[in-house]
């Protein structure tokens, strides 16, 4: 049943999708990755695919910028398409000293400036939105498996790119860990369907000291990210029939 922003058909859409941000992410993901790929959804060219992960089927999809465009995508996903877990795999901005670039972020809970979470969630309070325990246990394994960099903790889902002088400083001094724009907004949208979900980021970027890889890079060359992403969807998955 296609919804407005995804022409996709029950049943089109793997049990576990990975989400980057960057349309042409899943598109590299599935011509790196992925066999027997179909293409399922380019409504507003947000890009979806299906295929197979080691005989395991997946799916990528785009999730645009920002937690109200996250937020769509992936409540239809959970909701209309039967999705079972939503893996997001994107760029952060590295806030903690001992983060460096190209490394792995594991997001263990979102922080936010965002609106989304308390307006989704209708809870008379602040709530905490976290990644799913089993989701992150099995990106910890991945990642030592495969000899990555990584951090496990907090993440920042900001709804400002360009933030304001001092704000970045604070939210290290908090003991976060990298900032980027969709987590938070995801992994409420999980707790609210009932559903599973994390956030694997790398560091693209580090905002205190102004280094930073190009644009040309976040494209394509985060492939631990994706591998640690796909290792931990294989377990998480039913195989193809």
């Amino acid at each position: 049943m296609a919804t407005p922003h995804n022409a996709a058909s029950k049943g089109d859409l793997a049990k576990v999708v990975l989400m980057p941000g960057d349309p042409l992410r899943a598109q590299y993901v599935v011509e790196h990755y992925l066999s027997d790929v179909r293409l399922v959804n380019e409504v507003r060219n947000m890009f979806g695919f299906t295929g197979l992960y080691d005989g395991v089927e997946i799916s990528v999809m785009g999730s645009g910028m920002g937690i109200p465009s996250i937020g769509i995508y992936s409540w239809e996903l959970f909701t209309e398409y039967d999705v079972d877990a939503i893996i997001r795999i994107g760029s952060a901005g590295g806030l903690a000293p001992q983060v460096k670039l190209r490394d792995v972020i594991i997001g263990q809970g979102a922080c936010t400036d965002s609106n989304y979470v308390a307006k989704t969630m209708g809870v008379p309070g602040t709530y905490a939105p976290i990644a799913s325990f089993d989701l992150v246990r099995d990106a910890v394994d991945a990642a030592e498996e495969l000899g990555a960099s990584y951090h496990v903790g907090n993440l920042l889902s900001t709804d400002v790119f360009y933030s304001a002088p001092g704000v970045n400083e604070a939210w290290a001094a908090a003991g976060v860990l990298a900032a980027e724009m969709e987590a938070a907004g995801l992994y409420a949208n999980a707790m609210r369907a009932g559903k599973k979900a994390l956030g694997i980021m790398t560091v693209s970027d580090l905002p205190l000291t102004g280094e930073g890889l190009p644009a040309s890079e976040r494209q394509t060359s985060f492939t631990q990210m994706m591998e640690i992403a796909l290792k931990v969807a294989v377990k998480h998955a039913a195989p193809a029939l």
